[in-house]
This record gives C-alpha cells, structure tokens and sequence, in this order.
C-alpha cells in the first residue's frame, strides 16, 4: 500500500546545511534569498518522499546495470531505501535541508558514506523532481478516480431508487417538463463519467517517464531510460529530453483542468441541492445533522455543506489559469518558477478528493420529496403531453401547440398527468446500465494494477 503523506511536517532540531547544488563551504547563500527561494518546498516536499525512494531505488538499479554501481553497493542501497520507505511515518526534513532529494540523499550519505554520494549520478534534481511529481500525481489520481467511483455508485443508486419520482424540470428557471429525480441524480453520474474520460486522457500523459533527461539536455553516461521506465510502471517515455523538462507545469496544468472538470461538476450540483433545499422549491430535505443553524433566528436549518462544497469547487476552477499565468512567457529549459507549481497542485488536489467524498455522503444521506408535481401549481409543467398527445391522435402539432397555449391563456386548461416516456435516456428509460457500462469501461483503461505490480517488484528487488 502507497504511504498517504501527513498533513503536518514535523522539523527536528538539529542544524544541518545540506543542498544538492552546493559545492563547498565557499558558497554561501543569504539566508533571506534561501528562505525566499525555497518557499514552501519543506512542506510541501513530504507528499514525494514515497516516490523519491521508489524513484532511488529504480535509478540505483539501472546504475549497476550499466556498470556505474557495484552489486554490494547497489544492493546497500535498496536495502536503506526500502528501510527509509517502510518508516516513513517518521521520515521528516531536517533543520537546514531544502527539500526532499537533500534529505534522502543525506540519510543514504549517513546510513552508507561514500556509497550515499554515488547515487546522484547520471541524475540532476530537475528530473528527480519531475519524476517525483509524475509518480505523486500518478497516485493521487488513482485516489480520485475511487473517490469519484464512489460518488458514481451513489448517484447511479438514487438514480435507480428514484426513477419514478417526478421532479419539475426547468428552463431559464421557469416552470418547464416533468423530470425525475432518478433523471437528476443519473445526469450528474454521466457528467462524472465524462469529467473520468478527461482525467484518463491526463493519466496517459502524466504516465511517461521523464527520468535521464537530468537537466534538460540528457547525460554523457549510458543511462538506460527503457530500463527505469519498466522498474517504476510508467506506460512509456517522455523521450526528447527537452521536452521531459518542458513537461513541467503543462502536465499540472492538465491535470488541474481535469480537476475543475470534476469541480464543474460538484459545483452545479451543489448549487441545485443549495436551490432544491430551500423552502421555496422544497424538492429535497437534508437532515439535521447536515445542516448548521443560525444565531438570531431559531428556524434555520442552512445548508453550509453544499454552500462550502460551492465554494471550494468554484476555487477550484481558476487554478490551471493560476498554473498557465506563471508559465507564461518561459523560454525551454528549467526556471525556478516552476517550484510555485507545487504550491497550487498539491493543496488543489487534496480539496477535490476531500469534495468528492463530502458530495458522496450528501448524496447517501439527502432525502428527496415525493408527490410533488400533484401540487396544482405545476398543472402546466403537463402542457407538452397534452400538445403530443393530440398529435397522437391525428392533429397537426401547430395546431394542438395553439389548442394548449390557448387554454393555459384562458385558464380553462385540464392537465392529463399520464406519463409513458420510453425515450433512451428520459425519466422512463434513463439508461444507468449504459451508463455504469461505461463507467467501468473506462475505469479498467487506468490500469493502476501495473503500477501496483511495479511497486512491489521494485521493494522486493534484489540483485543476483
């Protein structure tokens, strides 16, 4: 199982000056320029370390494959990194370390010595970050591909549960068609399954190996790229070696748009509940325990959950600008701007898991009302069933549209509430096979079960 990073980053005490970049004693940094330029990295970084590890381990591999580590050091060097991983409840950055390759390479330089400094070799941290990032957003997707199964099932079971509910529909807020509910809930499980396709198409990009490109223009060693491609279960390469650099910040950017997919709808449906709930509409009733009161008046019973749901969705939809805006303008190669990334990714991606599985359990607890297009004031939701019924029994459509209209005009008109859609798709026929069908269609391209196998192949490796 992949370690969940926690939400807190703990510093121990103890004073250490490690960077990667630095090259002896007689390069010093302001400490304003360190703590401006390192940013959030420190806390930031501890949601890589799992990958860090994995990305080590896969990379000291290739190394000895190629001749530039021996057996023995190699094989010292998976077995503190498997250590490393599998307490990695503990693992923290240190006082006076900058990000998370300083500190994993300094607990191998203090666990092994020399062996420790090898194993930067053939790297520069501007791929060990990328590859980092391709193996954290690699699993934070699958995490929201569960959370929106998840929400998918629960919508597709009111769906089902409330197929013959009727519901009125609206346009431009004005009293429209019968719907259902099993048509409402079944609407937003189909807007799931496209905001699913749109993150797969992500997936396929944010699944290529970026690792060997080292600073953007590749390494004078042999390093064998198809070999790490294998060991860390990427589908395939990024190949070009500028192109891997320059994958950074596009790959978050598609990511991030996947997510305000997903935020597009959350929001749009938080809002209908927000609509729905209150007393005016009264179409559904959140129990009490879902709701918050108000201090001045004692009949509140307010819907915070979906407002907040709102709120945080609608955010939610301005980052890929966020992303796009600090990318723009920038020439090929690495700029350090890019380190700002992290700051909208990470935090995004936590909030569109926790609003996937908030909506879940306001789907499965919200109540819906039944019985209410019996209230006389939705007579004239009936209008267009009386209008085809007519044409079914011979009369010209223009001519039955003007009959109804007529009658609503002069008050005279009797609605025949008979329904029989049978329509793919419509409130008689609203298609949740089809759409389930799909649903878990698309589910099986992921293929997480290779990265799975590629995990543990890599904790278990051992050299011959």
């Amino acid at each position: 199982m992949m370690w969940d990073s926690p939400p807190i980053l703990f510093l121990c005490i103890k004073k250490l000056n490690v960077k990667l970049w630095q090259k002896g004693a007689g390069q010093v940094t302001s400490s304003r320029i360190e703590t401006f330029t390192v940013g959030q990295d420190r806390i930031l970084d501890i949601h890589l370390a799992p990958f860090d590890l994995l990305g080590n381990m896969a990379h000291a591999i290739m190394l000895q494959s190629i001749g530039l580590l021996t057996t023995e050091d190699t094989q010292k060097l998976l077995d503190a990194c498997r250590d490393i991983y599998d307490n990695l409840a503990e693992f923290t950055l240190e006082e006076g370390i900058e990000d998370v390759h300083s500190q994993v390479e300094y607990l191998l330089t203090q666990r092994l010595g020399d062996i420790g400094k090898k194993i930067h070799s053939g790297r520069s941290r501007n791929d060990q970050v990328l590859v980092d990032l391709k193996m954290y957003m690699r699993h934070e997707v699958e995490q929201i591909v569960h959370l929106a199964a998840d929400l998918f099932q629960a919508l597709n079971q009111q769906s089902r549960k409330h197929q013959a509910t009727l519901l009125p529909g609206y346009t431009h807020l004005q009293v429209a068609m019968p719907s259902s509910f099993g048509l409402w809930f079944g609407a937003y499980a189909e807007s799931l399954l496209d905001d699913l396709q749109i993150l797969l198409g992500t997936y396929r990009i944010i699944n290529k190996n970026p690792l060997g490109s080292g600073a953007g223009y590749g390494s004078s060693f042999p390093l064998d790229r198809q070999m790490t491609t294998e060991l860390l279960g990427f589908d395939a390469l990024h190949y070009n070696v500028v192109y891997a650099q320059m994958s950074r910040g596009k790959t978050e950017t598609l990511l991030l748009q996947a997510v305000s997919s997903f935020a597009q709808t959350l929001s749009r449906l938080a809002m209908d509940v927000c609509l729905y709930n209150s007393q005016n509409f009264g179409f559904v009733d959140l129990p009490t325990e879902m709701t918050t009161g108000s201090s001045i008046m004692p009949h509140k019973k307010n819907p915070d959950v979906a407002e907040i749901l709102r709120g945080k969705t609608n955010r939610l939809k301005a980052l890929p600008l966020e992303i796009q805006l600090i990318m723009a303008n920038l020439p090929s190669g690495y700029h350090r701007e890019m380190q700002l990334i992290k700051e909208i990714l990470i935090p995004a991606v936590q909030d569109i898991k926790e609003c996937l599985s908030m909506t879940t359990f306001l789907i499965e607890h919200m109540k819906v009302r039944e019985g209410l297009l019996n209230d006389p004031k939705y007579d004239v939701i009936f209008s267009v069933e009386n209008v085809n019924q007519r044409v079914m029994e011979g009369m010209p459509f223009r001519d039955a549209y003007k009959e109804v209209g007529l009658a609503i005009e002069a008050g005279s008109f009797i609605p025949q509430r008979d329904l029989d859609h049978t329509l793919l798709g419509s409130l008689g026929n609203p298609a949740q096979d089809a759409v389930e069908f799909s649903w878990q269609a698309t589910i099986k391209e992921f293929n997480f079960e290779k990265v799975h196998e590629a995990y543990a192949k890599l904790l278990a490796y051992r050299i011959d």
